[in-house]
């Protein structure tokens, strides 16, 4: 095939800047298991347990997350996939390319925010874990109140730093390893407390009905009154935080950098192996290991953390869940929010500002309310950038429709689009103002934000010049698209297809890996249907708590072994 002149201008591009080449695209299986591994996490300990405190009832959560899960499945399905599967750009290019330089800076700076106060949360939940092996207090104030968590929170946050700058490709790796195994593990320990729950409201260890699991809910998980006694959440308010928890990545449009290497546009379904296994699944059983733990205790579910939940729930296994599932989550995010600083700092290394951002991040770990208030931070997090995914939604979708033009800030080499940035100011003063004056539930401040961005944006783009005629610049664009995807298609030429290892050892890894969720699995169920008694469920209960931690070490080897036996493989290749 010929190569044309104008080809060779793309060599010096960076290669993130350029749209996916067809090489690239990965099928069904890789974003099932990516949305596995990224929302079966260290924030289900703490998200499953705050629904149980702010009071919700048990119908409210079992058909609100059912409910709310569905629409954010279907939010990403719907707007965000399209997106990206048309332009195969990720965000922060395409709204550089349609808004210019300057809008994009500051679009990155809200990221380093957001990105590094999840990041500061997870490694608090890590270090939940670490402390209560000193036996230290926990940590239930928004401020630290012991100098030897503080120490904990400096030491763990110092590897996630670390390894956030040099090592993030191997988290990354090991991260999906973790997804079928914190799955299995959230409903393990579920399994191993309710029996526990269910002596306590009805007298009796074992359940005889679905209606003994709905009054075991109403009476001491979700009975609808919150810490305070006072009447809880409502379905609206269940229904609204499941749909707004991810509206960042989203109605926000962020995981358009995951979707650019969608094969269709459908594969956005997908992301419901993320929120029915994590968002619903491991909401429901984390909040019945709050509750079960909290009667074990004889306290509130408010003033235990994740590492009292998970040790109590799980024996040693807990402390490993708690440490890995907070330290991979923190992990990906300070890797996102040094990416965005370096976006920002283009002189410096992406690790001298993941180094810089880190710092910044572990002081904010030492203070415990970042993991405490996660449910109204993730809220506000979407509220703050669901503005520029409108902005983008307007130009991409809605101006072929009403005859503006698409890049008319690129074709006017306009480098501070008026229109985008105004457009976000104006929505960040109308969403949040909406929820100053208490007009609707806060939950739901992103949808009207949304709309009203798109609205104003269409209006302001229209006034700038993106009605104009821009018939040679569109041609130009279309053929420096084709210009791409003939570069592309010449270098793929030389870059080898991955091999499948399908050597025999291998498969027994894979296998060994796989029996030992299911050994933990079985050995839950006993714990859940099997004790008749209270001494029975002693027993059956001390008996998973070994075969799970044994089990849990004989996974990770086995299936660690087996993903870097498939590396070695590759690259050998």
């Amino acid at each position: 095939m010929a190569t044309s002149p104008h080809t060779q201008t793309f060599k010096d591009v960076n290669e993130e800047q350029l749209p996916v080449a067809n090489n690239k695209l990965h099928g069904w299986k890789h974003f099932a298991g990516l949305y596995a591994g990224e929302h079966v996490a260290a924030t289900e300990f703490v998200i499953g347990a705050t629904f149980v405190a702010l009071g919700a009832s048990t119908i409210d959560i079992l058909l609100g997350l059912l409910i709310g899960n569905l629409l954010a499945m279907c939010s990403w399905w719907l707007i965000t996939a399209p997106i990206a599967v048309e332009t195969r750009l990720s965000l922060y290019n395409y709204l550089n390319k349609i808004a210019g330089n300057s809008m994009t800076k500051l679009y990155n700076w809200a990221n380093v925010v957001i990105f590094s106060v999840i990041s500061a949360a997870m490694i608090t939940v890590s270090s939940t874990a670490v402390r209560f092996l000193f036996d230290i207090p926990a940590q239930l104030d928004w401020y630290p109140n012991s100098f030897w968590f503080v120490a904990i929170v400096l030491a763990v946050g110092s590897i996630v730093v670390f390894v956030a700058m040099y090592g993030f490709s191997t988290v990354a790796d090991f991260s999906k390893l973790c997804a079928p195994w914190l799955f299995v593990i959230f409903i393990a320990g579920s399994f191993a407390l309710f029996p526990e729950l269910s002596n306590h409201v009805l007298g009796s260890t074992s359940l005889s009905s679905f209606s003994d699991f709905m009054t075991i809910g109403d009476s001491s998980i979700w009975t609808g009154t919150n810490a305070d006694g006072e009447k809880g959440i409502g379905l609206l308010e269940v229904i609204g935080f499941a749909w707004a928890a991810n509206s960042i990545t989203h109605f926000g449009l962020i995981d358009m950098a995951i979707f650019r290497f969608a094969k269709r546009k459908s594969y956005g379904l997908f992301s419901g192996v993320g929120m029915f296994f994590g968002h619903y699944l491991a909401w429901i059983s984390a909040g019945i290991m709050g509750a079960g733990v909290a009667v074990l205790l004889k306290t509130t579910i408010s003033s235990l953390d994740p590492g009292d939940v998970a040790y109590h729930a799980l024996g040693w296994t807990g402390f490993v869940i708690v440490i890995i599932a907070g330290w991979t989550t923190a992990n990906a995010n300070l890797y996102r929010a040094g990416l965005a600083a370096q976006s920002i700092f283009v002189n410096q290394s992406r690790e001298r500002t993941t180094a810089i951002v880190g710092v910044v991040t572990v002081i904010i770990a030492c203070f415990p309310f970042v993991f405490s208030q996660m449910l109204p931070l993730l809220t506000y997090a979407g509220l703050l950038v669901v503005p520029v995914g409108g902005i983008v939604f307007a130009e991409h979708v809605l101006f072929p429709k009403i005859g503006l033009t698409r890049y008319w800030a690129k074709y006017k080499n306009i480098t501070r689009s008026v229109p985008a940035i105004a457009s976000w100011a104006l929505a960040l003063v109308f969403g949040f103002g909406l929820n100053a004056i208490d007009v609707m539930s806060f939950y739901y401040l992103f949808i009207p934000t949304w709309i009203f961005t798109i609205v104003i944006y269409t209006l302001l783009a229209k006034k700038y010049g993106a009605g104009d005629d821009y018939t040679q610049e569109i041609e130009a664009e279309e053929q420096e698209q084709c210009d791409i995807k003939e570069y592309q298609a010449a270098e793929a030429k030389d870059i080898p297809k991955p091999i499948i290892d399908s050597s025999v050892f291998t498969k027994v890894l894979n296998a060994v890996s796989t029996v030992s969720l299911v050994i933990i699995f079985i050995f839950a169920s006993q714990v859940m249907f099997f004790s008749e008694t209270m001494n029975m469920y002693s027993a059956n209960k001390s008996q998973f708590e070994i075969a799970c931690f044994i089990c849990t070490v004989i996974y990770f080897v086995t299936a660690y072994w087996s993903l870097k036996r498939h590396k070695v493989l590759n690259t050998a290749s």
